[in-house]
């Protein structure tokens, strides 16, 4: 601080009227640093003095009034600054001069530049005190990552492969590294590891930002660039969440401008820039790198398990260790299977609704064919690992292997209930797909939505329900116009993933007819749901009622005589139910019938007078 007392001196001395003394040298290292890392002359090193001397002395303020012989300004000013200066330097006050450019000292207002007041900036006095804090403007728009994610060996060489790319060019400025892949928190890991090696502080910065003002631009700009001289830092670009256009914004403009050591985390490839870039392709850990990781995180304990979960869940090294800190002792198969499941939901219920029941075999009432066939689809889901990675049915091409079903009947025939069913038997979520989310009538946005539910599902094993799939994927048509061909890109595009896709994917429609051959030919099932026939709605009214529900006097072989759906049954049921609570009854055949009536309406079907008579 004795460059601080001699600034002092000089207030002193100037005020007296007295020569003024030499410059006073700063002594301690940050100014140091600072002076060099900005190249700063002997004049504008005299300015932050001046600066830091009004923030640490109390009686500066008071000085720099009696010098300007103003009782205003008690604040320095470049008038100031050049009066005490035996060198002063006119150009140091120019907007492209360090000072101005880097924002390292603030302006206040005042029509003369000479006078107006002037501040260190707070993120430089901190530095020059010993202390780092992110720039208050930039809170927000970086976020610093510190802990360093847990990595794959495969994910690991590409680490290394790209850290040495970027010791090629110390003191220089670097090629941007591009990160390329679906794991988004593998490729996170890999920026975290390489700015580990590098001695490098890794700030990500957020995509979401709008970048339209040119003027915020430039200053979030200058202001990542210092932080990369103060901090020495590098920067994430995380375009994995952002939508296309402001992924562009931000890739095409702070990407090829900015002069930081950057790295781009994305799903595709992006267009060369002017700067250089490199890109690599990041893909999801194995099946044996996965199981190894269960094994490091859990030892002995899994005892074979994490074949099984292996199997079913595709999850990044982060995801795996997150689902291991959960893991119950007491019961560790149930509490990790429950764990992983947990890791895909909040991805996913952004995009589509879960479906939570807890339906058996039991409530699900059809031939035993149609049967046979919903039980095989569990196979396949079950069987999966064993048969494509141990046998090695898969090792050969990986187009063919997801598991497709399609669900075809009437509406209420238990195409859905299906699909819940499977989801207990196996342990896995349900989310049915909101086709009105998804499907747009602009060009490509289906596609983009397709494409993020299948990436968000991927990882989770969960099963995909497209219910009333013919609206979304019906016959291609002919090509007339552009939208007919996007219509049938569509189309290809979802025949695409589901055949790729690690989990199973249902459809449902009514009218089979509806959909493409060539649809149909890359299905793996085809489950026909007929409509129930007597004996049929008799088992379904049996099991309409749980135990705990009071009933009177029902008649299932009278019930079953009317000619609904099982859909509509449960409707009827849950309506009946209803009107007994309210008349503090039992569930009896005449709440039934006036159920029954609420429901034909609703089906816009008047009820036979056969009906009538069997509920009567």
């Amino acid at each position: 601080m004795g460059a601080i007392a001699g600034m002092a001196e000089m207030l002193k001395a100037l005020c007296q009227q007295s020569a003024i003394p030499p410059p006073p040298q700063c002594s301690f290292p940050q100014m140091d640093q600072l002076c060099r890392a900005f190249r700063l002359s002997e004049f504008e090193r005299f300015i932050l003095l001046l600066l830091l001397g009004m923030e640490l002395e109390p009686t500066w303020a008071s000085l720099c009034a009696q010098a300007q012989r103003d009782a205003h300004k008690d604040f320095p000013t470049f008038q100031l600054a050049i009066a005490l200066s035996p060198a002063p330097d006119w150009s140091c006050l120019a907007p492209g001069a360090p000072l101005r450019y880097w924002k390292l000292i603030e302006l206040g207002a005042s029509n003369s530049l000479t006078t107006c007041p002037l501040r260190i900036d707070e993120r430089i006095l901190h530095y020059l005190l010993g202390v780092q804090h992110l720039d208050e403007r930039l809170m927000g728009i970086l976020q610093p990552i510190v802990a360093e994610p847990v990595i794959a060996p495969s994910h690991l060489q590409i680490a290394e492969q790209m850290t040495n790319v970027w010791r090629q060019f110390a003191g220089k400025r670097a090629p941007i590294l591009q990160i390329c892949g679906e794991d988004t928190v593998g490729k996170r890991a890999i920026a975290v590891h390489i700015c580990h090696q590098l001695g490098l502080r890794l700030q990500s910065l957020n995509s979401r930002i709008n970048l339209n003002d040119i003027n915020q631009f430039h200053l979030v700009q200058r202001l990542c660039e210092r932080e990369h001289v103060l901090a020495n830092t590098a920067l994430l670009l995380d375009c994995d969440f952002s939508d296309e256009s402001s992924r562009d914004s931000l890739i095409g403009q702070m990407a090829d401008s900015i002069t930081c050591p950057v790295i781009i985390s994305s799903r595709d490839h992006r267009k060369q820039m002017h700067t250089p870039i490199l890109s690599f392709d990041i893909p999801i850990p194995s099946a044996e790198e996965q199981h190894q990781l269960w094994e490091t995180f859990m030892g002995d304990r899994l005892n074979g398990f994490a074949s099984q979960l292996v199997s079913y869940f595709h999850l990044s090294p982060s995801s795996i260790q997150t689902a291991c800190l959960h893991a119950d002792l007491n019961d560790v198969e149930a509490s990790l299977w429950t764990a992983c499941r947990l890791q895909a939901r909040p991805r996913l219920d952004e995009l589509s609704q879960r479906i939570e029941s807890h339906v058996s075999w039991s409530d699900l009432i059809l031939p035993d064919k149609e049967l046979g066939i919903l039980q095989d689809i569990a196979s396949h889901v079950r069987q999966r690992m064993k048969v494509y990675e141990i046998w090695g049915m898969g090792s050969k091409s990986k187009r063919g292997l997801g598991i497709s079903a399609l669900f075809v009947g009437a509406s209420g025939t238990g195409k859905t209930l299906a699909a819940e069913v499977l989801g207990n038997e196996l342990g896995l979520d349900v989310y049915r797909i909101d086709l009105s989310a998804v499907v747009s009538k602009y060009i490509g946005e289906t596609e983009k939505n397709l494409r993020r539910i299948f990436d968000s599902a991927e990882g989770g094993g969960v099963i995909l329900l497209f219910d009333e799939a013919d609206a979304l994927f019906g016959k291609r048509s002919e090509v007339k116009d552009s939208h007919d061909r996007h219509a049938n890109i569509e189309v290809s595009y979802l025949l695409q993933r589901m055949e790729a896709y690690r989990g199973l994917a249902i459809l449902t429609t009514n009218l089979k007819s509806s959909l493409d051959q060539a649809f149909l030919r890359r299905l793996r099932f085809v489950v026909q749901f007929p409509f129930p026939d007597t004996n049929q709605r008799m088992e379904i009214w049996r099991r309409a009622f749980p135990p705990t529900t009071p009933t009177q006097d029902l008649d299932f072989q009278k019930l079953a005589k009317l000619n609904v759906a099982g859909g509509n049954i449960r409707n009827m049921a849950l309506n009946a139910a209803f009107l007994a609570a309210d008349a503090n009854e039992p569930v009896q055949m005449k709440h039934i019938l006036q159920a029954a009536k609420v429901e034909y309406m609703k089906m816009e079907r008047p009820m036979t007078d056969s009906e009538i008579k069997a509920l009567a």
